[in-house]
C-alpha cells in the first residue's frame, strides 16, 4: 500500500506564522508535525509516500528532501490551485495508480504512533472499498461528520455542518483508506463547501454508488494543528508524557 499526505493548505487560522512557514512544518516537540505522520506510515510498512504540496512548497521539499533521512521515498506533486481536499487527493492519481492507498493529513498530530495499525487491520479484514478514521469531536464545524449505520457502515457524510445539522458526534479526523474508485468519484464531484471540491462529497458519491464505505473509531490523542491554541495543546501534551 502507498501513502499520500496532503500538505498544500495555507493555514490561514495560524497567520502570521504560516505566511512564512507551512503549517505542516510547525514544530511539535522536536520535529515538524508532518514527521509524526511519516513515522506512523513507516511503522505500518508504508514507505512510498506521495506528498501534495502547494503553498510554500519549497520549504517542505527543503525540510523533507528525498525521504532518505526518514527511511522512506517521497514523490512530490503540486496542487497549483487551492480548490479543496478532494483535488489534493486527485493530484496524486498518477503516482498512486490502481493500488489501494492511505491518506493522512499532514497537519494532524496523533498519539500513539501506532494509530494506523488498527484501521489498516480493520480495513483489510472487512475488505471495504473505503475506510474513514473518525473520533468523537466537540466542534462539527471543523470536520466532515458521518451518519453511522450497522456494522461500521457509513450511511451519510456532511462537510462541516452546524451543531444542529450534524448527523452524529463522529467526525473525520484526517485518516482515509481508499482504492482507485475515489478518483472517479472526485471527477464527478461538484464544488461544495467554500466552493471547493470536498473529499467528503466524493465519499458521499461512493456511498450513493453502493460502495462499501466504513468507519473505524481511532483511539488515542488527535489534535488538528489548525490554530495556535491547537499547536500549544500538542506541545503541552508531548511535554507531559
Amino acid at each position: 500500500m502507498k501513502g499520500l499526505i496532503p500538505a498544500a493548505g495555507m493555514g490561514t487560522r495560524l497567520e502570521p506564522i504560516t505566511l512564512a512557514i507551512p503549517k505542516e512544518l510547525l514544530m511539535v516537540g522536536d520535529k515538524a508535525v508532518i514527521e509524526y505522520v511519516i513515522d506512523a506510515m513507516k511503522m505500518v510498512g508504508i514507505t512510498e509516500i506521495t506528498i501534495v504540496v502547494g503553498w510554500r512548497k519549497h520549504a517542505i521539499l527543503d525540510y523533507l528532501g528525498s525521504g532518505k533521512r526518514l527511511g522512506v521515498k517521497f514523490t512530490y506533486v503540486v496542487q497549483d490551485k487551492r480548490d479543496g481536499l478532494g483535488k489534493a487527493v486527485f493530484a496524486g492519481e498518477h503516482t498512486i495508480g490502481k493500488e489501494p492507498f492511505l491518506v493522512v493529513l499532514g497537519d494532524n498530530f496523533f498519539y500513539p504512533k501506532t494509530f494506523l495499525k488498527d484501521i489498516l487491520t480493520f480495513h483489510n479484514e472487512i475488505n471495504a472499498d473505503a475506510t474513514i478514521g473518525v473520533a468523537k469531536v466537540g466542534d462539527p464545524t471543523r470536520h466532515g461528520m458521518i451518519k453511522p449505520g450497522e456494522n461500521n457502515k457509513i450511511i451519510d457524510i456532511v462537510e462541516k455542518p452546524s451543531v444542529d445539522d450534524a448527523p452524529s458526534n463522529l467526525g473525520c479526523i484526517g485518516i482515509y483508506i481508499f482504492n482507485s474508485d475515489i478518483f472517479d468519484a472526485i471527477k464527478k464531484t461538484k464544488p461544495g463547501y467554500n466552493n471547493e471540491i470536498q473529499l467528503t462529497d466524493a465519499i458521499k458519491i461512493l456511498i450513493e454508488e453502493g460502495k462499501e464505505v466504513c468507519f473505524k473509531e481511532i483511539e488515542g490523542k488527535h489534535i488538528d494543528v489548525g490554530t495556535l491554541e491547537d499547536l500549544r495543546m500538542a506541545n503541552d501534551f508531548l511535554l507531559k508524557l
